[in-house]
């Protein structure tokens, strides 16, 4: 990969017509590359590294664009030719495009199978490297009141405890909850500590008079077993 990117052009081996601002002038932004567009991101370079670089290292350490959405701060500091401040509007950036990513979903959403929990929540945890457990709040229609994240680590029962689930519902007058979580391995198969936390759950809803319609665990397509991208403790017949 790091002979692959010595083998790219640098900004100062281009003509003026094919550098990142020309073309985007020209074209707009579809048309271009990962690099170039994150490079008008970055706008400037350094003596050593010029802007192209960093992109190019950028994408090499994340993996890829995408990979991106999962960096914090340190993560871009890291990065040669990326001070603090441009570490800060990067990272600011990456948060800009998880909200857009999030739009206007909750909108008369109706959430009434876990396969509208895994197209709604999807988009979100994609790219997380730690689970995260949130919570769906649902009226009497079953139409989404919120979706909070309430933890983040591994869903174990000392983690993920029922005040913490049913905060946010009480909060917002919620009748009913669906439990979530991703698997950042992609399997969504369920292990015991996702059943015991599933029946401590399920059992404390009834002494707080909310129903739990599910819990679904959202994996990836490619590494389900059945590929769906995700487990239903519902269908599975493990609720009730």
């Amino acid at each position: 990969m790091e002979k692959e990117l010595k083998t790219r052009p640098s900004l100062k081996d281009l003509v003026p017509e094919d550098r990142p601002q020309e073309r985007l002038e020209r074209l707009g932004p579809a048309p271009l590359t990962d690099r170039e567009l994150l490079a008008m991101l970055i706008r400037s370079g350094t003596a050593r590294y010029d802007v192209l670089a960093i992109a190019d290292e950028l994408i090499c350490s994340a993996g890829s664009l995408t990979g991106l959405l999962r960096w914090d701060i340190t993560d871009f500091e890291r990065i040669k030719g990326i001070g603090k401040v441009k570490a800060l509007q990067l990272s600011t950036q990456v948060e800009i495009a998880k909200r857009m990513m999030r739009g206007e979903r909750t909108s008369d959403l109706r959430i009434d199978d876990p396969q509208k929990v895994w197209e709604y929540l999807y988009p979100e945890v994609r790219a997380d490297s730690v689970e995260k457990v949130w919570v769906l709040c649902l009226d009497r229609k079953n139409k989404l009141i919120c979706a909070e994240s309430v933890t983040s680590g591994t869903a174990t029962s000392s983690l993920v405890h029922p005040r913490e689930v049913f905060r946010p519902a009480i909060r917002f007058g919620a009748t009913a909850i669906i439990l979530a979580h991703n698997h950042p391995s992609g399997d969504p198969s369920p292990s015991s500590a996702d059943l015991r936390v599933t029946k401590n759950i399920f059992e404390a809803s009834k002494a707080v008079d909310l129903e739990m319609h599910d819990h679904v665990i959202i994996g990836e397509i490619e590494n389900c077993p059945d590929g769906k991208g995700y487990y239903s403790f519902s269908n599975s017949g493990l609720l009730g």
